[in-house]
């Protein structure tokens, strides 16, 4: 009876390790971990007999929508970012051949740190740690965005312009092949970001985006003063920076929240004393940016509408039993948060702006 982690095929992986990854010691039986904080792509600590780690990323066990969860392109920014110092995991090196544990896979170095991934992780911290933790986090996604892109060798990795009527679209087209039932909420934002996202100007500012930058994808320094890497670079491409700052926003949680205490993803990580609200984000933002945020309402809308396609995605893993890590683990009711992500949206709009957040 295989004992392989879900999603590992660990004689064949050790064979292809020990040939592609020089620096892999491999003259004992190295030793794999599950990293469970991952709800999309799936991640392994990899122990090798000389006690160094390593960490393998693959796509999901199923249902891997189209265009989504491709090792070569998060394998690609990870070494462009390495070319300018900006803090991310050292990529190691790339598995196209899904004959080798099921699907592509990397490997990159394995960065310790401290991650604030739970509201357990934050509670311990003091009023001045929070605030801290909060300066970095933003300070960290402003510097992101000033990345030299040609620098990287990443001036042709994505297409800026018309970049978020193109994230409506892909979010609207991905809906259909991921849902579970219909919802009204989901069809409402779609035509709502169809119609706004007709007057966003070709011009828009553009730089490199995470598309999913939140405070458990980066790891701190045992100090918490700064950044030692940014993780999970799954969904980055060129386009519209205040895309990444209205995901960030989403998941900030406050005290007080309504829908988004719902939402078991960052659930109150955020709300605790000295951590800044989601208008100090915002503001603190635009100054270490320059940026003027104009497409910010909307930016949040569209951040609702594709959590809500991907935690919908989640659910449909989780029905088939094809999910593992966080959400498989802790029981995760992923289709009642996907109507609450659509809600949140609602609320935006009808809000004004992100004071909806706190619905």
């Amino acid at each position: 009876m295989s004992t392989d982690p879900p999603g590992l095929r660990t004689p064949e992986l050790l064979v292809w390790l020990s040939t592609h990854l020089p620096e892999f010691d491999a003259s004992g039986p190295p030793e794999y971990r599950l990293l469970a904080g991952g709800r999309s792509n799936v991640t392994y600590a990899v122990t090798d007999a000389a006690g160094r780690r390593w960490a393998l990323r693959r796509p999901p066990l199923g249902h891997v929508m189209p265009s989504a969860h491709d090792m070569s392109r998060e394998f690609r920014v990870l070494q462009g970012l390495g070319r300018v110092g900006f803090p991310a995991p050292p990529a190691r090196v790339l598995c196209e051949d899904a004959s080798v544990i099921g699907a592509p896979f990397m490997v990159m170095d394995f960065v310790d740190g401290r991650v604030i991934g739970t509201s357990e992780d934050a509670s311990g911290l003091s009023a001045d740690d929070a605030s801290g933790v909060s300066r970095t986090l933003v300070e960290g996604l402003a510097s992101l965005h000033q990345v030299d892109v040609a620098a990287a060798g990443l001036a042709d990795f994505g297409r800026p312009q018309g970049y978020l009527q193109r994230q409506v679209t892909r979010w609207g087209q991905q809906w259909p092949i991921t849902k579970t039932r219909e919802l009204a909420s989901i069809d409402a934002l779609q035509a709502w970001l169809t119609e706004q996202v007709r007057d966003v100007p070709d011009d828009s500012p553009w730089s490199l985006v995470h598309g999913d930058y939140r405070l458990d994808n980066v790891i701190l320094t045992p100090d918490l003063s700064r950044l030692l890497a940014v993780l999970d670079w799954e969904m980055s491409t060129l386009g519209d920076p205040v895309a990444d700052l209205a995901i960030a926003l989403v998941y900030w949680t406050e005290a007080g929240d309504g829908l988004r205490s719902g939402i078991p993803v960052a659930q109150g990580v955020t709300s605790g004393p000295g951590f800044w609200t989601r208008q100090q984000i915002a503001d603190g933002y635009a100054v270490a940016s320059g940026s003027d945020l104009r497409n910010l309402d909307l930016c949040v809308v569209l951040a609702c509408f594709k959590l809500a396609v991907i935690m919908e995605s989640i659910h449909y893993r989780n029905l088939g039993g094809q999910q593992i890590g966080a959400t498989a683990e802790r029981g995760e009711d992923m289709g009642a948060a996907t109507e609450a992500m659509a809600e949140l949206g609602l609320q935006v709009i009808s809000r004004g702006g992100i004071d909806g957040l706190a619905a």
